[in-house]
């Protein structure tokens, strides 16, 4: 046997299929469902546009998946722990910052908590339906992108520990979705295979971030200005958080040109717009940078991508003293944004990647 492996089961059609190509492989296979608080109801889990993870006809789908496999079964609290990520969503937009919570419930939560759960189990591996893989290289087992380039979910996994690779499993990772679900239908998993993707935040399933933000912080008053770049008032704002940098649409005020976000002020509550050559940069700096392969001595040639959907452009790394990194790019880069990621490839290897602190012309 290869050994024993614990899945995190959504109770989507990925999970789902890596289960079935688990039990092929011959692996002891353990289900776990890691219930988080952020549930919707049926109604909204059974649409045919949209979908959220983690509600309870997820976790009622999981279950019948490992009855069906006849796999065992836990589904566990971690509500506690996922109401850190929704606390650092809403502090990072009232720091003036757009989150990226995939990265830290990845970071913080499944992977972390998975690997403990997975050792009091005396399993060998943990696995995800992430589409990633893991290759041995060289020097050791190394983060890549996953076959299917629409469906890679490589950006949002950097910030797992170097000490886990060796003991990860990205079952999906070779495959591209339609085989996907082909896989499940032919495993008897009719009803997983057709369910959607997940393409929203699943703590706010009516996509107004704002709202919940709102809720999550009441005492903070977030109204100001919309300026330009000289600081001439152009309107108001009912409250930054609904901004994003690079955002053009929803701003709220009638202009004589297109404009974008340029920056968002928090200390001032002010968010400045621009034309959009204003967005341009040649530079970032990043922090709290996680190696995958080790901290560059010198510069490091790269791909680097500055937000998910990003295709990534060719820079130079170089690694700060104070575990950060400084980000040159070959060709000026549009609305880099802090508090997303900033994530280094070697063609499809992952090297490591950290957070957006600022963007330099």
């Amino acid at each position: 046997m290869p050994g024993r492996v614990v899945l995190a089961m959504s109770g989507g059609v990925d999970s789902s299929a890596s289960a079935v190509l688990l039990k092929e492989q011959g692996y002891d296979v353990v289900g776990l469902f890691m219930r988080t608080g952020a549930h919707t109801g049926e109604a909204d889990s059974r649409r045919d546009n949209k979908k959220g993870c983690c509600s309870a006809v997820d976790a009622g789908d999981a279950r019948r998946v490992a009855d069906r496999l006849d796999i065992p079964f836990y589904a566990l609290d971690f509500e506690r722990e996922f109401d850190r990520v929704i606390d650092y969503f809403a502090d990072e937009y009232l720091a003036g910052r757009t989150p990226n919570p995939c990265v830290v419930c990845n970071t913080w939560l499944k992977f972390g908590q998975l690997w403990e759960f997975g050792r009091r189990l005396d399993a060998d591996f943990i696995a995800t339906g992430h589409y990633a893989r893991v290759l041995n290289g060289p020097t050791g087992p190394e983060l890549h992108k996953a076959v299917d380039p629409d469906k890679d979910q490589s950006y949002v996994l950097y910030g797992i520990g170097r000490e886990i690779l060796p003991h990860l499993l990205f079952p999906v990772g070779g495959y591209r979705k339609e085989q996907v679900r082909a896989l499940a239908r032919t495993a008897g998993l009719s009803e997983v295979a057709a369910k959607p993707d997940s393409v929203e935040i699943c703590f706010v399933p009516d996509g107004d971030h704002a709202k919940l933000i709102r809720k999550r912080r009441p005492a903070r008053a977030t109204a100001g200005a919309v300026v330009d770049p000289a600081g001439t008032v152009l309107g108001e704002h009912d409250g930054y958080e609904r901004f994003t940098v690079g955002q053009r649409k929803g701003l709220g005020i009638a202009t004589d040109r297109k404009r974008y976000v340029l920056r968002i002020l928090p200390e001032s509550k002010a968010v400045v717009l621009g034309d959009r050559d204003d967005l341009l940069a040649s530079e970032l700096t990043a922090s709290r940078v996680n190696w995958l392969t080790g901290a560059p001595a010198g510069p490091l040639r790269c791909t680097a991508k500055i937000r998910y959907r990003n295709a990534g452009s060719p820079a130079t790394v170089r690694a700060t003293a104070d575990g950060g990194a400084r980000v040159a790019f070959d060709a000026p880069q549009s609305a880099v944004t802090p508090g997303q990621a900033v994530v280094f490839y070697d063609g499809s290897r992952v090297l490591g990647g950290g957070w957006i602190e600022a963007a330099h012309r």
